[in-house]
């Protein structure tokens, strides 16, 4: 059953396991290089290739971030009337040209890339047990302590250092969303590692090729591209932000006993009007 759903796949995915087996050959063929380092190759051309993608989707983020406030009081205003709440929705993404599914599209992209690898390393090393392989050089064509691109890593090395450039990518981009959202992408490589845990070596080349490459692309963006935090949102970054009419929101500050501070007080009528009660009741005393 899953042989024939891995058959199934590989003819679905055919055009794109054929475009990234005739570009792998070249690198291994022409150019010379062997078969783990045809894999570096390739995966640094594709993810440069969809360097634009990557930028566009954390424009995309970042424009969502903006839309925050609107987005919260639009849900808060028609909270009961879910049909006319994605109306308006809707209409401020459209008045302000944000595309909500824009940050998907690097990893829809990026997803039939990642298939045909597995399914180009499953055609050149041979799978085991069902056929052998269409380059008996690729068995052997690994480095270090994986020379058998087409199994698994019996030390399960490959697998831990794809979570931790995983983990170290994913730590920059997380830092500039939602907290709820961060612990989630925390989590993610963990999972995504266990489910790959028997994939061949092969693969985790790819797969940590293209963490390494993200990691730079990520640092680029975030620092120097479009992800870079503005001067004003790094001074309010934790203490407060801009609400959608342009109000400075304030932080409640406390002392270490607890006590507010003078400058909660003079911001919030309630606490002043507690502390002018409670002068009064000292003179009353006195």
């Amino acid at each position: 059953m899953i042989n024939a759903i891995a058959d199934f796949f590989q003819r679905l995915f055919s055009p794109v396991v054929d475009v990234l087996g005739v570009a792998l050959l070249y690198f291994h063929q022409t150019l010379g290089a062997p078969w783990w380092l045809s894999i570096v190759m390739l995966t640094v051309i594709v993810r440069t290739l969809l360097f634009p993608l990557t930028v566009k989707q954390v424009r995309s983020m970042r424009a969502m971030q903006d839309l925050k406030p609107e987005m919260d009081k639009v849900r808060a205003q028609y909270r009961d009337n879910v049909q006319r709440q994605r109306e308006e929705m809707a209409k401020v993404y459209q008045e302000r040209g944000v595309n909500p599914l824009g940050g998907c599209l690097p990893i829809l992209v990026q997803m039939p890339i990642f298939i045909g690898i597995f399914y180009v390393i499953r055609q050149f090393g041979g799978t085991p047990g069902r056929t052998d392989p269409e380059y008996p050089s690729f068995t052997e064509g690994g480095i270090l302590w994986f020379q058998d691109l087409s199994h698994a890593d019996p030390t399960y090395l490959l697998p831990i250092i794809s979570a931790v450039t995983m983990l170290a990518a994913t730590e920059i981009t997380a830092k500039n969303v939602d907290p709820q959202q961060r612990w989630l992408m925390r989590l993610l490589p963990i999972g995504f590692t266990v489910f790959l845990l028997q994939f061949p070596a092969g693969l985790f080349v790819y797969w940590i090729t293209s963490n390494v490459v993200t990691l730079v692309q990520n640092y680029v963006i975030y620092n120097h591209g479009p992800g870079r935090k503005s001067s004003d949102e790094k001074k309010s970054g934790g203490k407060g932000g801009t609400s959608a009419n342009g109000a400075v929101s304030v932080q409640k500050d406390r002392n270490p006993n607890g006590q507010q501070t003078p400058q909660e007080g003079e911001s919030d009528p309630a606490a002043r009007a507690a502390k002018a009660a409670k002068r009064k009741r000292r003179k009353k005393k006195k």
